[in-house]
């Protein structure tokens, strides 16, 4: 069991995935109404080696020891990795270790506006930036950001990452119901979307239980009239998480251990976290593809979002 890897994970965008966590859960410069990981407990841009990086180095030197090599290694977890002032060394010591396996980091691009982070993840293969509003007030709606963050300073950096960057820029956005996807929030997403002219726009929508109740995701219809909105051939819809099913690194065992955990009693995230040993990433990867087979369902309770099997009509 490691304390800052886990995985490798079935990714939708990835493969097969090693996610290398350099954040304690769950420290973001974003509280994201619809976080799967739960909502933020310290909001804050503040940049400091909040893991040791040479327990890092330890745990990725050990995984490849005893591991094969993944598809990707990505930087991510339950907090925004670039609030890691190291993270600049980390993929270092990764290209060095595994120059042939690309590196990837998942980040919320809201530290991008700092030229030393931008410097940081030059050495990367592919960023994922996410962008759901470009003004301020769906910013503070959906993202709500730490105090110091605006909207046209948060664009302003990706516009210049995009700019300096070599590798593959994939601009997330993520759209919900009633908070960014009228036609005002679409066309300043859109305007923004072409400045920063990524590599890929990838359009996404609730997959997970998020930080609030009573959430809508977008149906698969309206992604697509969105993705005609924006009129570029770049854009394209994250698939389904059934499909996570298909790629090589699914784990049947790990989809059987949630089923029988929850099959004892109905469980929230944390519970399988604590009770099966894993990330709450790679729980939150099975957990996707479960509900949407409809072998398990979640309500909400005074303690959170609880799991438990389906009971048939």
């Amino acid at each position: 069991m490691y304390k800052h890897l886990f995985g490798p994970v079935p990714s939708r965008r990835l493969g097969m995935s090693l996610g290398v966590d350099l954040i304690p859960h769950k420290i973001c410069s974003l509280n994201c109404v619809y976080c799967e990981c739960g909502a933020t407990s310290t909001l804050t841009s503040d940049r400091k080696e909040y893991v040791p990086v040479e327990e890092v180095y330890s745990e990725l030197g050990d995984f490849f020891l005893k591991n094969p090599d993944p598809d990707y290694l990505t930087f991510s977890g339950a907090g925004e990795p670039t609030l890691h002032s190291h993270i600049g060394e980390v993929i270092a010591f990764l290209k060095k270790l595994r120059p042939s396996i690309p590196v990837a980091v998942l980040t919320n691009g809201t530290l991008l506006r700092d030229p030393k982070v931008r410097k940081e993840l030059m050495l990367a293969d592919l960023v994922l930036p996410s962008l759901d509003a470009a003004t301020d007030a769906a910013l503070r709606k959906i993202n709500r950001p730490e105090r110091n963050l605006q909207a046209d300073a948060y664009i302003e950096g990706l516009i210049h990452f995009s700019r300096e960057f070599q590798g593959e820029l994939w601009l997330e956005i993520f759209l919900l119901a009633g908070f960014n996807d009228d036609l005002q929030n679409l066309e300043a997403l859109k305007e923004a979307a072409l400045k920063i002219n990524p590599s890929r726009i990838q359009l996404n929508t609730l997959d997970r239980p998020g930080t609030l109740e009573a959430l809508h995701p977008l149906p698969m219809e309206r992604l697509e009239e969105i993705a005609a909105f924006f009129g570029m051939d770049r854009v394209e819809i994250i698939s389904p998480p059934q499909e996570r099913q298909e790629i090589k690194s699914y784990r049947s065992d790990l989809e059987n251990a949630i089923l029988e955990t929850i099959s004892r009693r109905p469980c929230t995230l944390s519970d399988l976290e604590k009770i099966l040993g894993l990330h709450v990433n790679e729980i939150n990867k099975y957990l996707g593809v479960l509900e949407e087979s409809g072998k398990i369902e979640s309500s909400s309770q005074e303690r959170g979002t609880f799991y438990h099997l389906k009971v048939p009509d």
